[in-house]
């Protein structure tokens, strides 16, 4: 009988060891989970306030060429509108699909056309060119690209690690009872991974 109860009592500690160990292991691998999913809604939220910084320049950047160039009307607007698209594209950072990403990139790429197009406008005016204010606009922009560039990769890097370990055994069980699910990578058009030059 005194046997009976000290295996109980061992069966019993053995039990209880592994509920803790099992709950251990559940909270962690969950904090660990919902702890990269923040990194991803930071990363994206990086790229985003890049991108929101290169649209505060472009009003700067269109008065100073404007002052230049009063008879280029077309392309101001242009500008104008493709900043106002691309602002106006809002991505939910819990939402980061790839249809998401890919009306976002479009929006973006729409304004970066029409910058180019504003850049050919300069090339008629060496005025513009040597003008300080304008050429620290450039210096800014210039900047600014490369920042985008760096934030994308960035992201990319993290939506890595995410989806990574969501996918990976036994974390992927988790991941599917707690409803995570893979996120998009960024993919920019293909030449996009250079910032592009900006030549006055």
């Amino acid at each position: 009988m005194l046997g009976n109860i000290k295996k109980s009592w061992i069966i019993l500690g053995v039990v209880i060891i592994g509920i803790i160990l099992l709950y251990s292991n559940i909270k962690n691998t969950y904090n660990k989970m919902v702890a990269m999913d923040v990194q991803v809604e930071q990363a994206w939220s990086q790229v985003e306030n890049q991108y929101q910084r290169r649209a505060d320049l472009i009003p700067n950047l269109v008065a100073t060429v404007k002052g230049y160039a009063e008879h280029e009307q077309e392309t101001f607007t242009a500008v104008v509108e493709a900043r106002s698209k691309a602002t106006s594209v809002n991505i939910d950072a819990n939402n980061l699909d790839a249809a998401s990403l890919q009306k976002f990139q479009q929006a973006q790429d729409g304004l970066s056309s029409a910058l180019s197009r504003l850049m050919v406008v300069v090339e008629k005016y060496p005025d513009l060119k040597a003008n300080q204010n304008f050429l620290q606009l450039q210096a800014q922009l210039e900047g600014t690209e490369n920042r985008i560039s760096v934030e994308r990769r960035n992201f990319n890097t993290v939506v890595g690690d995410y989806n990574k370990i969501i996918r990976q055994f036994p974390t992927n069980i988790y991941a599917g009872f707690l409803g995570l699910e893979k996120k998009a990578f960024f993919e920019a058009k293909e030449g996009s991974e250079e910032a592009p030059e900006v030549k006055f």
